[in-house]
């Protein structure tokens, strides 16, 4: 994988040597590079996927702000989908829908600098194809979020279920598995609140389900509700918005050992991991039941 030059983008970048991360030097042009650059890996987890964005067109410097509707300034022709909204609000919202390298590069250029994407496809919003667990550190350590991901992976063994670890490009890590015959979102989500109450009973001093931050104490947050119907995960290969431009990194599992570094993979020298194998290549033929692991609940 190599970089692509600013003369082969499809896309005019609007004040392209803003410096997002006056730090490092990184500008938006280095931004919107990387995705052109990296698209092929990132498309899987993208395409006809809905979006919620998050832009921070200053990047490290301003504030950001969430954005549902589909921006001005977008292509025309970019994909969206409509989603009713409950009773009481707005009437529906036009999300934008992944899947192009122009779509990719125009939210680039628009200050998106994370992907953050749903569990369900545009064709069927409710229907999930993954479920996910992210493990919130609250020591602030990555190292406590790697030993707890491994627990969780060997929980997930034990209901007959193959899971993939990633960084989540700050201080916790995402472990996510790959589902078949796409339940409805609040299926997956009552399952994950299932597992991760166990694992807190399990391990009451390293992990927690506590949704009142003040009575976690140092232990990793369990967080189901990435699986919640409108909820979102950042992608696999998202650059996020911290210092040093992290990459939320696909890993093997025998990379989660506390003593790594996420901000080791970083916008500077993603090009460089993304030569390697990936340790991700096998996820959407791993696809599997819900059904079977909740006979297999009592044995946790």
């Amino acid at each position: 994988m190599s970089r692509v030059s600013r003369s082969e983008l499809p896309v005019v970048v609007a004040a392209p040597d803003k410096v997002f991360w006056p730090e490092e030097g990184y500008t938006k042009l280095d931004l919107v590079e990387y995705y052109a650059a990296i698209f092929p890996k990132l498309l899987p987890y993208v395409r006809d996927r809905i979006f919620s964005l998050e832009r921070c067109p200053e990047g490290m410097e301003g504030p950001c702000f969430y954005q549902k509707e589909i921006p001005a300034g977008m292509p025309p022709g970019t994909p969206t989908k409509r989603i009713e909204t409950p009773q009481g609000k707005r009437e529906a919202v036009d999300y934008v829908v992944g899947g192009s390298l122009e779509t990719q590069l125009a939210l680039a250029n628009l200050g998106c600098i994370a992907v953050h994407v749903m569990a369900g496809r545009a064709r069927a919003p409710r229907r999930s194809d993954w479920m996910c667990f992210d493990l919130d550190p609250e020591s602030g350590e990555f190292a406590d979020a790697a030993r707890a991901g491994l627990l969780v992976q060997e929980a997930l063994k034990v209901l007959g279920l193959d899971s993939f670890p990633k960084t989540s490009g700050s201080r916790g890590l995402h472990v996510l598995v790959p589902l078949r015959t796409d339940p409805d979102a609040s299926d997956v989500l009552a399952f994950a609140e299932k597992v991760g109450a166990r694992l807190a009973a399990a391990h009451p001093g390293e992990l927690t389900v506590e949704h009142r931050v003040s009575a976690r104490g140092e232990r990793v947050y369990l967080d189901p509700f990435r699986n919640g119907f409108g909820q979102t995960v950042v992608a696999p290969y998202s650059v996020r918005r911290r210092p040093h431009a992290p990459v939320s990194t696909p890993l093997a599992w025998s990379e989660v050992r506390p003593e790594l570094r996420p901000t080791d993979f970083n916008l500077g020298n993603f090009v460089r991991r993304a030569r390697r194998a990936d340790p991700w290549s096998g996820f959407f033929r791993s696809r599997q039941s819900l059904a079977n692991a909740e006979r297999l609940l009592p044995q946790l």
